[in-house]
């Protein structure tokens, strides 16, 4: 197993994530606690330290478990992280109450690593006002020494995490983002990373392979990587990927089978990071990827320019074609669209077609904008 340097702490590069636990006859809530058993008693023989859980994975079952699981192994073999679910607003008034239940169903007496859950366009006021006492509390629990290190993780885009860390980020010590290849250019991922680097804060990674979509790529792109790479699987690619990007510490991968364990695990025995070309062709097939599924909007906005309604056309453009990636899953743009006036919203579209008059993709707007409004079920 491959090991970071975190302060005065050595992290396995790869964590176990606890998102997709194995479960019960498809039931997302019911975890099969006996698969899980085994795959943290691999993780623990493979030399995986980190493990990640959350207040609303698997129905909040997650930290039950995790917590029932690791109590079999000494407290000082593992280093365990949990974060205060800010996604749901009715949340925001009951840090305390939470932070104890957290360690309560995890029994432990505190938490290595804790994180500002999902900061994002949805929640960031809240999160800011001072009101619910949220960072007060967290920072005191870390004075105590119930939280070792304080950290948050985002799916949001830059504007939103500059605001957070102007207001916290001295405070920050790691930043969990989604990275990825497919993700690097597609949501600025790339200028996520440096923009924590120029706080000086390490970055853990969620979503190195996208939630699977990055586990079984096109015949054409495999033979392509194979060729380079004869012996690595696709999905190692999407891990040396992450090898090659500096400030990287923990990959955290949700694996959910013993089968995906055990390969990610042997990925991670040694480090090979991508070279210039490889990361060239790698960066080329996710542009490729892209390219079929999205509206090629730049984000010009000689669109907004003549709106009568005053939408902010390229914004939902590109919300609209986070949510055609993802496939089925729009959690992300969902995420955007809450923080949207209700009259900004891309069903709010009159139809005048003047935003198509002076599109220099030519892209038929008002058409992209009915399908978007239509795959949000508006």
């Amino acid at each position: 197993m491959i090991y970071n340097d975190f302060q005065d702490l050595k992290l396995s590069a790869l964590g176990m994530g606890t998102m997709r636990l194995p479960v019960l006859n498809g039931d997302d809530s019911s975890i099969d606690v006996d698969a899980a058993r085994e795959m943290f008693a691999y993780c623990m023989e493979s030399g995986i330290n980190y493990y990640d859980t959350a207040y609303g994975y698997h129905g909040g079952n997650s930290e039950t478990v995790v917590g029932e699981l690791l109590k079999e192994y000494d407290r000082n073999s593992f280093y365990l992280a949990s974060k205060f679910p800010g996604y749901d607003f009715s949340n925001m008034s009951m840090v305390e109450e939470i932070f104890e239940e957290q360690l309560r169903k995890c029994q432990v007496d505190y938490f290595d690593f804790y994180m500002f859950h999902n900061v994002c366009e949805m929640n960031i006021d809240e999160y800011l006002n001072p009101k619910y006492g949220i960072f007060d509390y967290l920072i005191e629990q870390k004075k105590k020494g119930r939280i070792r290190h304080l950290g948050f993780s985002s799916h949001g885009d830059i504007d939103c995490i500059t605001g957070f860390l102007e207001a916290y980020g001295k405070d920050m010590e790691f930043g969990q983002l989604e990275l990825n290849y497919f993700d690097y250019r597609f949501q600025n991922a790339k200028g996520k990373v440096e923009l924590l680097d120029r706080w000086n804060i390490p970055v853990w990674v969620m979503e190195p392979v996208r939630g699977g979509q990055l586990a079984e790529l096109s015949q054409e792109a495999t033979a392509r990587m194979k060729q380079v790479r004869p012996d690595e699987k696709v999905t190692a690619w999407a891990f040396r990927f992450l090898q090659s990007i500096p400030g990287v510490t923990v990959t955290l991968s949700g694996m959910s089978n013993m089968e995906q364990l055990k390969e990610n695990v042997s990925t991670y025995a040694e480090r090979k990071p991508l070279n210039e070309a490889e990361m060239k062709l790698i960066l080329g097939i996710a542009d490729e990827m892209i390219s079929k599924t999205t509206v090629p909007c730049t984000g010009c906005h000689y669109c907004v320019s003549k709106c009568p309604k005053e939408l902010d056309i390229p914004f939902l453009l590109k919300q609209y074609n986070e949510a055609m990636v993802s496939g089925s899953g729009d959690f992300i743009a969902s995420m955007a669209l809450s923080s949207v006036a209700s009259d900004k919203q891309p069903e709010c579209c009159i139809n005048c077609h003047s935003c198509e008059k002076v599109c220099p993709q030519t892209i038929k707007i008002p058409e992209e904008l009915k399908k978007f409004a239509a795959k949000m079920g508006r």
